[in-house]
């Protein structure tokens, strides 16, 4: 361990005392070490792929004119709300599949420069489902990146999640989030930070409580452990990783809304606040 002196102004040493209560810690010097190390650690991912080329069936009549990524909430679309959380975290590249009504997300979004964004495009000829795409995009895939799937409303911290990918040096890494009822979602089981497996359909009395929020941080050796053709990440590739003992789970509680239904979708509009 190597120690270093640097001078501080009092308005950062407020605020990094701030963090230190919330956290409970009582040295300055930790508080700067944990701060210096989310940043620089999330610093080293620059490239996001978003999955936007589902058909969204159980968002119909809206979505037979529009794809879902584009559904709006608040006057912005669904997968605007994505880009602008990646662009807070400085991560600026990034790929989306289309498939279904593609163009029109090409039409909106173009090259990114209007979002202060760059983005380039992986058109799927037939659906390939949440892991397929990811063949497609092989050579453009070399180092650590994240993935969303294009429908859900996030607010994490990406630096912090990314962080903690690195430091359990995990191939993939799974956002997951508390939900009152997860018995419409598969809950993680897990053994301290690693996914043992996913319990589809879980009692209602099942523990936990954490489920698959849609955000997740990959090692480009996942693309290995996905099929040819349509793939499921959820069902294809991530018990096989379970398996292995190199699947985790990053529980967070910020806002997250999942937008799959006209029931769910409506109650993102009235609540969501935002990428803060």
């Amino acid at each position: 361990m190597v120690s270093i002196k640097v001078d501080l102004s009092r308005e950062l040493i407020h605020e990094i005392d701030k963090i230190a209560r919330v956290k409970g810690i009582k040295d300055r010097s930790r508080v700067v070490e944990e701060l210096l190390t989310k940043i620089l650690i999330g610093n080293m991912v620059k490239r996001a792929v978003i999955l936007a080329g589902g058909k969204g069936t159980r968002m119909r009549p809206f979505t037979y004119e529009i794809p879902k990524p584009l559904i709006p909430v608040q006057g912005k679309p669904l997968l605007q709300h994505i880009i602008e959380l990646l662009r807070k975290y400085e991560i600026r590249d990034i790929i989306i599949s289309t498939g279904y009504l593609g163009s029109k997300i090409v039409e909106y979004f173009g090259n990114g420069n209007k979002f202060g964004v760059r983005i380039e495009y992986v058109e799927e000829d037939k659906e390939l489902g949440t892991a397929g795409p990811l063949n497609l995009m092989r050579d453009k895939l070399k180092s650590t990146f994240l993935m969303f799937n294009g429908d859900v409303l996030a607010n994490i911290d990406i630096h912090d999640l990314i962080r903690f990918h690195h430091e359990h040096n995990a191939l993939a890494t799974i956002a997951l989030t508390p939900v009152k009822d997860p018995s419409r979602f598969g809950v993680a089981r897990l053994r301290g930070n690693k996914i043992l497996e996913f319990i589809e359909k879980p009692e209602k009395t099942t523990k936990s409580k954490l489920i698959n929020a849609g955000v997740y941080v990959l090692e480009p050796e996942v693309i290995d452990y996905v099929p040819e053709g349509k793939a499921m990440i959820e069902h294809d590739v991530f018990p096989k990783l379970a398996a292995e003992g190199k699947l985790y789970g990053y529980p967070f509680d910020g806002q997250w809304f999942d937008t799959g239904t006209p029931e769910a979708y409506e109650r993102a509009i009235k609540e969501w606040r935002g990428v803060e």
